[in-house]
């Protein structure tokens, strides 16, 4: 079996790459700019790029595609929010504590989930009012925007060390999902995530029907199913589309497409040709070295770069 790829970067398209990056460096102190392979870059002190393409108009992030939001481990994702708060380059995100209205900055703010779904159905909700629990106010996650672009990220905490860490996408079915980079590019499950048996039998398992908070919009998101997988330090989790369309190509978009590192692109092509995984272009050069650009169960593109 060929060795997982480490994550290498997420491609954004922005009108302007110096202020994007330049935000983000006031943003995150442990990122510095630089560049690779002849693109502008954010560089993350765990090997991990954000790297830019240039555009002459604001790239779409509508309708959406399987690539929803990148985001960062920090030391103190309270003491985060409040820094964040009096920066006026910075949208702060609302998080909607429930369909009625109210809502909180930071996750830890509102009631604790149960279990791993980082949200609480109108049941939990109702349970965590009759019994008066009480926000833990420690940790949690929170959105805010900013840029040219105004681009959604995310920051959770409290980590030991402030770094890139996730890629959070939709997917028409995440199981499926999960069973297609298990597969094809050999990623392990995410930790603490289940690892059951999976066969295209039966990884589908179709939408939950509760909507759950805190959520980015008030009427809610849907959290069931969930799954995800790491690359080196880096987890993509995926949560099931939340609309009724099916989602968009992800080249153009804001979000154009997540690069995996790998030491062998020759037999890379020659798994995923075997087993009929689609191919974008490639390979090619990128800077001094060979690319292949493949599609994901989503539309999702990926880019696999061959780093000795």
């Amino acid at each position: 079996m060929l060795p997982t790829p480490g994550f290498h970067h997420i491609h954004l398209n922005s009108v302007d790459p110096d202020a994007a990056i330049d935000f983000y460096v006031r943003q995150f102190p442990s990122t510095t700019k630089g560049s690779w392979g002849g693109h502008k870059a954010l560089l993350s002190p765990n090997n991990v790029m954000i790297l830019f393409d240039k555009v002459d108009s604001p790239p779409p992030s509508e309708p959406p595609s399987a690539i929803w939001h990148f985001g960062w481990h920090v030391v103190d994702s309270q003491a985060s929010v409040q820094s964040f708060k009096d920066r006026p380059e910075v949208n702060m995100r609302p998080l909607y504590t429930t369909d009625e209205g109210g809502s909180v900055l930071i996750s830890s703010d509102t009631w604790p989930s149960v279990g791993s779904t980082l949200g609480l159905t109108r049941a939990q909700i109702a349970e965590a009012k009759a019994k008066k629990v009480e926000p833990t106010r420690q940790g949690g996650f929170a959105y805010m925007s900013g840029g040219p672009e105004d681009a959604l990220f995310e920051i959770a905490g409290d980590y030991p060390q402030e770094r890139f860490n996730h890629v959070h996408m939709w997917h028409e079915q995440p199981f499926c999902a999960l069973l297609w980079y298990k597969t094809h590019l050999n990623a392990p499950v995410r930790a603490g995530f289940p690892d059951t048996e999976l066969s295209e039998a039966n990884c589908r398992v179709e939408r939950g029907a509760d909507r759950t908070w805190p959520a980015l919009n008030r009427e809610g998101m849907f959290r069931s199913p969930r799954a995800g997988v790491e690359f080196g330090d880096v987890v993509l989790t995926w949560y099931a589309n939340q609309g009724a369309a099916p989602l968009a190509d992800s080249r153009g978009q804001m979000q154009d497409h997540i690069g995996l590192s790998v030491t062998d692109l020759g037999a890379w092509i020659d798994k995923l040709k075997s087993e009929g995984v689609a191919f974008h272009a490639g390979p090619y050069r990128l800077g001094d070295t060979q690319v292949v650009m493949i599609e994901g169960p989503s539309r999702e593109a990926i880019e696999l770069i061959e780093v000795k």
